[in-house]
């Protein structure tokens, strides 16, 4: 977790911004909170995938699929940006648990019983994805 740089917005869809989780080629993720102080993952799109003409509803129908897993391997949608609204964000639940780098960089390398218990877990999220768009195509 890092500090917000001084170019981030103080807020996105109307949820604070605390702090940086990360970055990816996607975009960037934030931590924030409900107004109630539930913590939140909040995902932003990068401008230029906004550009694209069909991203936006392939953006609206990974939500839709999203929002239908359940699982306890899995985070829930919490709340998204409207049609139109840029930047594109998605709030999901946040998991406060370190990174697997940050895990094996202070750890060193995961035991054996570590790799199959992940391994299961990953397996199991997976499965729950797998379940929600069978039920989907029925």
């Amino acid at each position: 977790m890092r500090r917000l740089d001084p170019t981030d917005p103080p807020a996105i869809g109307g949820y604070p911004l605390l702090a940086r989780l990360g970055a990816g080629g996607m975009g960037q993720v934030f931590l924030s909170r409900t107004a109630s102080g539930r913590p939140l993952a909040l995902k932003t799109v990068r401008t230029e995938f906004g550009l694209d003409p069909g991203f936006e509803q392939r953006f609206a129908r990974e939500i839709a699929s999203s929002d239908q897993v359940r699982s306890p391997w899995t985070v829930s949608v919490v709340d998204y940006s409207p049609a139109g609204h840029r930047p594109q964000w998605l709030a999901t639940e946040y998991v406060a648990a370190p990174s697997l780098a940050d895990w094996v960089a202070c750890d060193g390398p995961l035991p054996e019983s570590a790799v199959r218990a992940l391994a299961a877990e990953l397996a199991e999220g997976l499965r729950a994805v797998h379940r929600s768009a069978d039920r989907s195509v029925t």
